[in-house]
């Protein structure tokens, strides 16, 4: 399947989602309708950026892998999110920032963006830069006493992405050793 044609069906379906479309067949099928027509016009205006086959198969296999990410990144959202709420109403609890290295099993750029987008989302963790020679990343976390609490949902999601993303490494391939940089204030 030619990759504008995918990304027609993939556009159509969102246009559904944005507009929230009620659950009946009828109104579904007009929304979809228009969602094919705008998208295609959009794929088609736009195919040469993405020429092409879309191999299909590979994106049925990475799919599942594509949800384990977004579930494993929302359980870290909401674990972080309450652990910094905890930290702001309980002065008591230790803020002992630190820069993280953490090598990058993923080489593609969308999969270190991706990587490096949700650490920033997530609340307590910030990507602070990525060093292309090393394939590396500096993360800047507010508890710097666990380390391996912050890298072991990034491993995670490492070990998904290098799936969804089709990278050479397997998630069961070694990780690279994290390194501590150093008390952030002195970054």
């Amino acid at each position: 399947m030619r990759r504008w044609v995918l990304m027609t069906i993939l556009l159509a379906v969102l246009w559904l989602f944005l507009r929230g479309v009620p659950l009946e067949a009828r109104v579904v099928a007009g929304e979809l309708f228009i969602g094919l027509v705008v998208g295609g016009l959009i794929a088609f205006g736009f195919r040469r950026l993405n020429p092409g086959v879309a191999d299909v198969g590979y994106g049925i296999r990475a799919a599942p892998y594509a949800i384990l990410y977004v579930i494993a990144f929302l359980k870290e959202l909401i674990v972080a999110n309450l652990d910094v709420a905890y930290r702001v109403l309980a002065p008591s609890m230790p803020i002992d920032p630190v820069v993280l290295y953490i090598p990058l099993r993923v080489e593609r750029p969308v999969a270190i963006s991706t990587i490096a987008n949700s650490i920033t989302l997530t609340p307590g963790t910030l990507s602070m830069d990525y060093d292309e020679d090393a394939n590396a990343l500096y993360v800047h976390t507010i508890y710097g006493r666990d380390p391996e609490g912050t890298v072991a949902p990034i491993r995670r999601w490492e070990d998904y992405a290098l799936v969804i993303f089709d990278e050479e490494r397997n998630p069961g391939d070694p990780a690279p050793e994290v390194r501590v940089g150093g008390d952030a204030r002195e970054r």
